[in-house]
């Protein structure tokens, strides 16, 4: 009896087993073709449309900015002045000057006083009285010769008469001779004050004592070429 009993309970768990999967089968086909149904319904009765986005948030207040640093102040930098340099030799500084004329004064001159009358002048000396006048001494034919005619006069034939005033001293030699009428030739006019000075003598005239003193002679010599 126990054997057979065992024998039992062994199909009666194998069948157990069959109906279980068998149900399970069924329940699985039962609920995802019922799923299927509903979803394609409910698929078909949604109507779609589009949802826009909730706005975004106001943006939170900014904060206010910090105070910016303190700057440290650099002070300015100390510029030296250039250095000056001296030139040796400045250039020579020009002064203007400007001529200011002399403030114009006007004023009426005065009458002079009359000058004092001049003194006279005072009268020469009185000349010394004449004793005697000078005479000549030497011998004029000696002294103006025909040697001392002047070649350029001689050679172009020239003659004339020279007067001369002598100043004869209280020696008796000429001291001056002065030409006061020309011969028109001033080599015979100038040879015969020469030789005048140089060999023409004469006694001295003097004073009413005797004494020598100086006067003045006239003189005229004639030159005169001599024919051939």
């Amino acid at each position: 009896m126990a054997y057979a009993d065992r024998d039992n309970s062994g199909s009666r768990v194998v069948a157990v087993v069959i109906v279980s999967i068998l149900m399970a089968a069924l329940g699985y086909a039962f609920v995802t073709g019922l799923a299927y149904k509903y979803v394609k319904a409910a698929a078909e009765k949604l109507n779609t449309f589009d949802v826009a986005p909730p706005p975004p948030p106001p943006p939170p207040d900014e904060p206010p900015p910090p105070p910016p640093p303190d700057q440290p102040q650099t002070p300015p930098p100390v510029v030296s002045p250039p250095p000056i340099v001296q030139n040796p030799n400045p250039p020579p500084v020009q002064i203007r000057t400007v001529d200011t004329p002399p403030p114009s004064i006007t004023f009426t001159p005065k009458a002079a006083d009359p000058a004092p009358p001049a003194p006279p002048a005072p009268p020469p000396p009185p000349k010394p009285s004449l004793g005697a006048k000078a005479k000549l001494k030497s011998n004029l034919g000696d002294i103006f010769t025909e040697d001392f005619y002047p070649s350029s006069a001689k050679r172009e034939g020239i003659q004339g008469r020279v007067a001369v005033s002598l100043t004869i001293g209280p020696n008796g030699r000429v001291s001056a001779c002065r030409v006061s009428g020309t011969s028109g030739n001033g080599e015979l006019d100038a040879v015969t004050c020469r030789l005048a000075q140089r060999s023409v003598r004469y006694d001295p005239a003097k004073d009413t004592d005797g004494n020598p003193i100086e006067s003045t002679v006239a003189l005229a010599v004639r030159w005169q070429l001599t024919e051939e």
